[in-house]
């Protein structure tokens, strides 16, 4: 039996071309003025981490 792709991982997880899996960064409020312009910009980045294949292959969808 073919295993479902868990839809809300999905949604806030991007594979890379080359295999990688990229996240938000964390640290988003409503409320943005009281941090400085450094820290704005670095929240924009994505966050890479590694996932175990077998775990990646439940969570994500294949392309």
């Amino acid at each position: 039996m073919k295993l479902k792709t868990n839809k809300s991982v999905a949604k806030r997880l991007k594979l890379t071309k080359n295999g990688k899996i990229q996240r938000r960064s964390t640290g988003h409020c409503s409320f943005q003025a009281k941090h400085n312009n450094a820290q704005s910009l670095s929240k924009k980045k994505k966050r890479s981490f590694d996932l175990k294949n077998k775990i990646k292959s439940a969570v994500l969808p294949k392309k």
